[in-house]
């Protein structure tokens, strides 16, 4: 039997806890003297008041009977509660005004998808443009893992929580206790994140927008205080830092954090890390030569410097942008499709199937190649050195037919619904991948305002479905999950 009573615990203090972060934007709405002010306190407010209502509600839960579908259901909920909440200073403020399109940007923000309906994001108030920032910060790493790490109290529901929420194929624990593994995890993403402030701000950012770009690019979000996105800076400097940045962001923490505490080669000795890097290599050498031969650039320099960035915010997730490559053609449309699936490394911040799982896949392929001439051959997929277990490789294969059946699925969707076949595409992959940017007209320099009003709920769903990593919320809508 569910344990209720724990869920809506678990609920009301992740609510407390998102009002600090909710009171944090409203500090700077109050600091700028703005007129968010006010439904920023509102907002806070009633995320709190909910809060407190959960959290009594629920106060005498047993959190040691906590099992895999209360995690499921606790991760599910909080996303698309925290979306609800997180909309409010939006529509209350009027500079979103009407629900559709507010929920549709909080949902992306917190996904760290990046798709904005916003046309004019200047615009903004200076609390709402941090908020924006806030919620991919927070997706980045992720909501759940935050919890973990500032509450031991949640007992045994936390590595089912945990699990249910951090992006990747199995998750390591370095530490004997979860908690200790999200403290961890959550060091490193702040020290990555005051770094880039730093780097970000000696160059030409004032320090508002060098905070919310490096909120944003670790977060491999892609939210901009800015139309033109980093093109406004039209800085080399920002544009390299940002570029490895999003690199470092779509690379998997855990590694990142062994680095930091003096191994480093357990970083550069990681198959899936070699992976992810060479593909960017051999990627971004085809598209300097693609936008050289065709006269998209001028020079060496910014060629390299043009396609490494486009290459790294797909590939990474992360969907800033720097330059239209629309019209750079059908062939870089296609590597764009490419990498949008593949995309970064399992236990980033990165969405999409994940690199570590192309690996598995592509090997796994290899290996019936093999036995087609080796029939009684035993040919395990080896990752660093290691066999993986069938059941892993089983799951991979799983994974891959629900990811590539979800996208076709939602295209007829979407088409039904009046899109043309380039955009559904383009969308679909992007919010299932948190991307941002799309195909056709929802490229890097559009947006999703025109999109109609079912297809960006749709979308919303698909971005919280691709953000969980599928299983998760999909697993939910099953009725097996339902019985005893």
């Amino acid at each position: 039997m569910l344990n209720v009573r724990f869920i809506i615990k678990m609920l009301g203090v992740m609510f407390i806890l998102e009002t600090l972060f909710m009171l944090l934007a409203t500090a700077v709405s109050f600091g700028y003297k703005e007129d968010d002010f006010y439904p920023f306190l509102q907002s806070s407010a009633l995320m709190f008041g909910t809060g407190i209502l959960f959290t009594l509600i629920g106060v005498k839960a047993n959190e040691h009977t906590a099992g895999r579908r209360e995690g499921m259901l606790i991760v599910t909920l909080t996303w698309l509660f925290f979306s609800l909440f997180g909309m409010l200073p939006f529509y209350l403020s009027g500079y979103i005004d009407n629900v559709t399109d507010a929920y549709f940007e909080t949902m992306s923000g917190f996904t760290t998808t990046g798709s904005s309906v916003l046309t004019d994001i200047e615009a903004l108030p200076h609390g709402l443009l941090f908020w924006r920032s806030l919620t991919q910060w927070q997706g980045g790493l992720g909501i759940i893992v935050f919890t973990v790490a500032l509450l031991p109290i949640i007992g045994g529901g936390a590595i089912q929580m945990f699990n249910a929420e951090m992006p990747g194929i199995t998750h390591e624990r370095f530490l004997p206790r979860i908690t200790q593994v999200a403290k961890r995890l959550w060091g490193v993403y702040l020290l990555l994140t005051f770094i880039l402030i730093g780097l970000l701000w000696v160059g030409p950012m004032d320090l508002f927008d060098a905070v919310n770009h490096a909120l944003t690019c670790i977060a491999t979000g892609g939210y901009s205080t800015k139309n033109t996105s980093i093109a406004y800076w039209n800085s080399a400097y920002i544009e390299y830092i940002v570029t490895l940045f999003m690199f470092i962001g779509a690379t998997n923490v855990t590694l990142i954090y062994f680095c930091l505490n003096g191994k480093p080669k357990k970083l550069f000795k990681d198959e899936e890390t070699r992976w992810y890097f060479w593909i960017i290599v051999v990627v971004t050498a085809a598209t300097v030569l693609l936008v050289m031969s065709k006269g998209f650039v001028s020079g060496f320099e910014e060629a390299f410097r043009q396609s490494i960035f486009q290459v790294v915010t797909l590939i990474s997730t992360c969907g800033f942008t720097t330059i239209d490559y629309i019209p750079w053609g059908a062939f870089f449309w296609l590597i764009a499709l490419a990498l949008m699936i593949i995309c970064g490394c399992a236990g980033s911040t990165s969405g999409g199937l994940k690199m570590g799982r192309f690996v598995i896949l592509v090997k796994n392929l290899l290996n019936e190649f093999k036995k087609q001439t080796h029939p009684n051959a035993i040919l395990p997929v080896r990752m660093n050195e290691h066999a993986i277990s069938r059941d892993v490789v089983h799951r991979v294969l799983a994974f891959a037919f629900v990811y590539a059946a979800l996208i076709f699925v939602s295209c007829i969707v979407l088409t039904l619904d009046g899109m043309t076949f380039i955009d559904a595409t383009g969308a679909v992959v992007s919010a299932i991948g948190n991307i941002g940017p799309g195909l056709g007209s929802l490229g890097p320099v559009g947006n999703y305002a025109e999109v109609p009003v079912v297809s960006k709920w749709f979308l919303a769903m698909l971005m919280m479905i691709g953000r969980l990593e599928i299983f998760t919320v999909l697993t939910i809508l099953l009725p097996g999950f339902w019985k005893q």
